[in-house]
């Protein structure tokens, strides 16, 4: 039998045509915690693997604070839990400039099953006009459990 696979799985690999924003050098990053050997640092620059996670466990929050308001159109999120079996929830707000309140984009929840199922990757096409902050609020799981909250990878694109 001849066969050809289609739709090959494609793991961690961001959409090749868009131009990621240099978060270092345009945002401030306000975390809730992180452990010293993941820091924040490692989730947002392009050539790191290690990603970031939370000192302790519970709900925890990264906020992004840019110094001049942007236009953002799409949004990259990575996840991996390599270790134990969780639903984890996160939620997506984000500020626009001269506002005081967070507008919610989204709200989701995922179950990481290891060995099988141990990575979220999800983008998300949006129209954020005026942007001068992005919160990620990540409850690591949802049943109250200890597990600490993880992110791979957080990338933006103003195309």
């Amino acid at each position: 039998m001849r066969k050809i696979t289609i739709n090959p799985l494609k793991d961690n690999v961001l959409s090749s045509d868009l131009n990621f924003l240099d978060l270092e050098l345009l945002a401030q990053a306000e975390i809730s915690s992180e452990c010293q050997e993941y820091p924040i640092e490692s989730a947002l620059v392009a050539d790191s693997e290690s990603g970031w996670r939370a000192a302790g466990s519970g709900e925890q929050t990264i906020r992004l604070v840019f110094d001049q308001p942007q236009t953002i159109k799409h949004i990259y999120l990575r996840f991996d839990e390599q270790e134990e079996s969780r639903t984890q929830e996160f939620v997506l707000l984000w500020r626009m400039d001269n506002e005081d309140s967070f507008r919610e984009i989204l709200r989701q929840q995922y179950h990481f099953s290891p060995p099988l199922t141990t990575r979220e990757n999800e983008e998300f096409t949006v129209d954020l006009k005026q942007l001068k902050a992005l919160e990620l609020r990540i409850i690591p799981d949802i049943s109250g459990g200890k597990a600490c909250a993880k992110l791979a990878q957080l990338r933006l694109a103003a195309n």
